[in-house]
Formats: C-alpha cells, sequence, structure tokens
C-alpha cells in the first residue's frame, strides 16, 4: 500500500512514534526515524522496521527544536532516500506545572520542541513533498489541545497550537497535492504516560479503559493513505473529548 513511499517519523525511538514507524513499514514505507536520542538506541525499532518492509529504515539524531539541525537532517535524509512522502511530526516532551509556578524555560521548551518543531521539519520537509506533488504530514497534538488539561498550559498551549499549524498547512499545501492531518490522542499507555491507573480522569473515558499506541498507529496508517482527506483532526481518546 506504501510499497515504495518514504515516512519520515520524528521521535520514533520509543513509544507512539515506535508503533507509528512499525505500521507505516508493515505497509511497505521505508522509513527514516529521527530522534534527539543516540541513533543506536532506535536500532532496534529500525531492525524490525527491516522485517516489516524488507527495505530500508535508518535512524538520525536530531534535535527538531533547532531549524539548522534539521536542515541538515532532511538534507541527509533525501541523500540516503532521495524524498520523502510522509512526515510524522510525532516528537514531543511534557514539563508539566500549574501556570502561576511554572518556570519560564519550561513553558518555552515545550513549545520549542511539540510545536517549533513541527514547524522545523514541516518547513524543510515541504519542498520535497511539493516536489512529488503529493505527500502526507501528519501531526501528533493531543486531546489537551482541544479541551486543555490542568497542570499542563505549556503542553496544551503547543498542541493547540499544532492543530492551527495542521489546519494552515493543509490549505497551504493542498493544491500541491499534500494533505496535513492531526491526530489528538487521549490517554494512550506509553512511558511519557506512566502508570495512570489512579487518575480520576479515567472515568471520564466513556470507553472506560487508556488507549494503546497501536490505536494511534492504527489512525496514522489510515491518514497515511486518506486521499480525500486533510484539515482534520482524528481523536483517539475513547471518547473522552466527545
Amino acid at each position: 500500500m506504501l510499497k515504495g513511499k518514504v515516512a519520515v517519523v520524528t521521535g520514533g525511538s520509543r513509544g507512539l512514534g515506535e508503533a507509528i514507524a512499525y505500521k507505516l513499514a508493515s505497509m511497505g514505507a521505508e522509513i527514516a526515524i529521527v530522534d534527539i536520542g543516540d541513533p543506536a538506541k532506535a536500532q532496534p525499532v529500525c531492525d524490525k522496521c527491516k522485517e516489516h518492509n524488507q527495505g530500508k529504515a535508518k535512524a538520525y539524531q536530531c534535535d527538531v527544536s533547532d531549524f539548522q539541525a534539521v536542515k541538515e537532517t532532511v538534507a541527509q535524509i533525501k541523500a540516503d532516500f532521495g524524498t520523502v512522502h510522509i512526515l510524522v511530526n510525532n516528537a514531543g516532551i511534557t514539563r508539566d506545572g500549574l501556570a502561576a509556578m511554572m518556570k519560564e524555560e519550561d513553558f518555552d521548551q515545550v513549545l520549542a520542541v511539540n510545536l517549533k518543531g513541527a514547524f522545523n521539519m514541516i518547513r524543510h520537509c515541504a519542498g520535497l513533498l511539493i516536489r512529488n506533488r503529493e505527500g502526507c504530514i501528519i501531526n501528533i497534538a493531543s486531546v489537551a489541545g482541544l479541551m486543555g488539561n490542568a497542570g499542563q498550559c505549556n503542553y496544551a498551549a503547543s498542541k493547540a497550537g499544532l492543530i492551527g499549524l495542521t489546519k494552515t498547512i493543509a490549505k497551504e499545501l493542498a493544491p500541491k497535492g499534500v494533505r496535513c492531518n492531526a491526530i489528538a490522542p487521549g490517554f494512550i499507555a506509553t512511558d511519557m504516560t506512566g502508570d495512570q491507573t489512579e487518575n480520576p480522569l479515567l472515568k471520564m473515558i466513556p470507553l472506560g479503559k487508556m488507549g494503546e499506541a497501536a490505536d494511534v498507529a492504527e489512525a496514522a496508517g489510515y491518514l497515511a493513505v486518506a486521499k480525500y482527506v486533510t484539515g482534520d483532526v482524528l481523536r483517539v481518546d475513547g471518547g473522552i473529548a466527545m
């Protein structure tokens, strides 16, 4: 289904990014993983992707909040893979705290990675996508960006901004055949969310349980091939943001 396509997944060494990389690889895509950590830590993910797609997978170390570093990394991906067809902006961090007591650097850092990082990747991949006259950008937002979440003003702001970025990019690139959508996960069991079994918000989920990384990956797989869907925000949240 994605045979011959190249997918870039940021934050792809674990959690949601890892699951998304596996899903796209299982659909035939070649995978470029961009992560701030040591590329060696992403090698097991690359190896598993190669088992899925019988093709190529490679990891790149890059801080997505660094505009110049992203430019250089995308140039290297182009040299290695030839082009980019799918971009998944998944890299994200949290620095939780109440707004009244939050440190300035905690606010700035979350916005820099979660929002500016996505812009940086889009900015430097856009030329390749436009040149192909086809392409797909998938931004991993959050229900926090739709409904807010106490103690996460920085994270919610970054994800709300990401939704606005998604809709704007969708309008700008649609004439070039490039689609841009967002996924808004709810409570998903990953290393980042930790143990949420006692979280009172679980009682607000109509389906009554946390989601799994594979649920978000399935949504990414759908958006990667949904040729007539752009500018949308697909919730994967068990109904919490209805």
